[in-house]
């Protein structure tokens, strides 16, 4: 139960018992209701992506000795496990963000919520954004040192693998934007969406 003298006021507890909800249109749960879908889809398609890629770079090895692996490349390691951990955020954001749209409330209290979304979507991104660009580094390398002649699989794979890596931050960009979108919202007017 919230304090009686929350935010300065000075009424009885037993006045504060009736519990005024605060009035919010239709028009305004439609609109919140369609950017959580929108944020949902965006971090469904991240997940995809991110997803993709780590099997593809996974699965990046052949069984025959002295053929590339993406265990001899540190920078294609990198892409391996930030595709995994985006992933794996995304599935748990994909849960949160049904949950949000399912009960109409946040997993979490709003505030951290909100916070919460918002820095991990932008250091994920990041993240994101520096293994793929690793590993575009090292498979430009390959291709120019002719060592894709020999193994052309394995560098079509890897370059497959960096090319659904980067789509995967493209929506995990797009979905810190609404992100923080929300959160300057919050910020301004103390509740999650503008109206």
């Amino acid at each position: 139960m919230p304090s009686p003298l929350r935010n300065g006021d000075l009424r009885s507890p037993a006045v504060v018992h009736h519990r005024q909800i605060p009035f919010q249109s239709t028009v305004s749960e439609q609109k919140l209701r369609r950017l959580n879908a929108l944020i949902l889809l965006l971090r469904f398609a991240a997940f995809c992506f991110s997803l993709a890629a780590a099997i593809f770079m996974a699965s990046n090895s052949s069984r025959s000795q002295g053929s590339p692996s993406w265990l001899h490349f540190p920078s294609f390691r990198f892409v391996l496990a930030a595709n995994s951990i985006v992933s794996i955020y995304c599935l748990f954001e994909m849960c949160a963000s049904i949950w949000e749209i399912l009960k109409g409330e946040t997993l979490l209290p709003e505030p951290v919520q909100l916070w919460f979304d918002f820095s991990h979507d932008q250091v994920f991104a990041y993240m994101l954004l520096a293994a793929e660009a690793t590993g575009t580094g090292v498979a430009r390398d390959l291709h120019g040192h002719g060592a894709c002649d020999a193994a052309g699989a394995f560098c079509v794979q890897a370059y497959i693998s960096v090319a659904l890596g980067f789509g995967g931050f493209a929506f995990l960009a797009l979905s810190a934007l609404l992100s923080g979108f929300r959160v300057a919202c919050f910020v301004i007017t103390g509740s999650r969406f503008h109206l």
